[in-house]
């Protein structure tokens, strides 16, 4: 048997060759969920930590749940990690990467929001001596205050303060005066001060969220008051979590 290369025959040209096709891209692998693996960004996980929050409040989730769901929530760094954690609550949105899609370039763009204005910059002592001493609004709260009414009255609003620290620490001396504390709701809250011939109440609480700053408030009232409670639908919508994380 002749087992010699094939004769190109005389007098033809020789066949052209053919191109080699471009490499193909590896297809990706069955069930494998492309979207899940893009990045969640920073509103993403609070949407996420605001569903916990709210099924946390209605008893859905025990203490021990909605801590480690939370904190699984801030750390996620995908989409495929976010959504599980709100999968079995009947508040779960679905995919959040759905809802995450551009309007239409036919659909206008929401009107853009008004700037909030600076922050305030205040002194860490309020006086009240005969007479009257109001802080509320947008200002800046550091970590210590104290607060002094001597026949007279100190109003401390921190409804809608910026705070800076995660403990805010309010030392209240309150003679023949009274002390007045608004927080907002979704704070922790507590009191350790002392009433003689007075009265000092604090109505402590404690936040769900274990990164929300934390008031605390000490002193003395004598044939005076000190009173202290969160604001009913008032609530912290920026604090210095994304600090303490680094």
């Amino acid at each position: 048997m002749d087992n010699s290369p094939a004769q190109q025959p005389q007098g033809q040209p020789p066949a052209p060759m053919k191109k080699s096709e471009p490499a193909q891209a590896p297809a990706p692998a069955p069930g494998t969920d492309l979207a899940a693996e893009l990045r969640a960004a920073d509103a993403d996980r609070e949407r996420v930590a605001d569903l916990l929050r709210d099924a946390y409040a209605e008893g859905r989730l025990t203490v021990d749940e909605h801590a480690e769901r939370i904190e699984a929530a801030y750390n996620a760094r995908t989409f495929g990690e976010l959504e599980p954690l709100t999968r079995d609550l009947p508040s779960h949105p679905g995919p959040l990467r759905h809802n995450l899609t551009k309007p239409p370039l036919e659909t206008p763009a929401p009107a853009p929001q008004p700037a909030l204005p600076p922050a305030r910059a205040e002194s860490p002592t309020m006086v009240a001596v005969f007479g009257g001493a109001a802080r509320k609004g947008r200002w800046r709260v550091g970590s210590h205050l104290k607060a002094i009414a001597v026949f007279g009255g100190v109003e401390i609003d921190l409804t809608d303060a910026v705070f800076e620290s995660p403990e805010v620490v309010i030392e209240v001396i309150a003679v023949f005066g009274g002390v007045e504390v608004r927080v907002p709701e979704n704070v922790s809250l507590q009191g350790s001060g002392a009433g003689i011939f007075g009265g000092f109440d604090v109505r402590e609480q404690t936040s769900p969220d274990p990164y929300a700053p934390v008031v605390r408030i000490k002193g003395v009232a004598v044939f005076g008051g000190c009173e202290a409670k969160p604001k009913r639908g008032k609530k912290l919508k920026e604090w210095v979590r994304r600090q303490l994380e680094g």
